[in-house]
């Protein structure tokens, strides 16, 4: 049966190779954004932005609080496994 249903999707096999790549960009666009490292260097910066002024406390808390949802997620493992994009 497998050859049979190969032969059958193989008009879709572009459309297939199109969702696999799609796919592969997805998780590791995930991985770098939930990357622990890559959370920190924001967190830094971010704390740059409030000391120069350009922020107000406001901001800085509520970006502040993102960037330590994506810093749990990024710890916990949910990064590139789609679980970082279910909220």
């Amino acid at each position: 049966m497998g050859l049979i249903s190969e032969v059958l999707l193989l008009p879709f096999a572009p459309a297939r190779g199109s969702a696999w790549a799609i796919r592969q960009v997805l998780r590791e666009a995930e991985r770098i954004y939930y990357d622990p490292a890559t959370v920190r260097a924001e967190l830094a910066q971010l704390e740059g932005r409030l000391e120069a002024g350009e922020i107000t406390e406001e901001e800085f808390d509520r970006q502040e609080d993102e960037l330590l949802d994506r810093l749990e997620i990024g710890l916990r493992g949910g990064a590139g496994t789609g679980e970082g994009t279910a909220r």
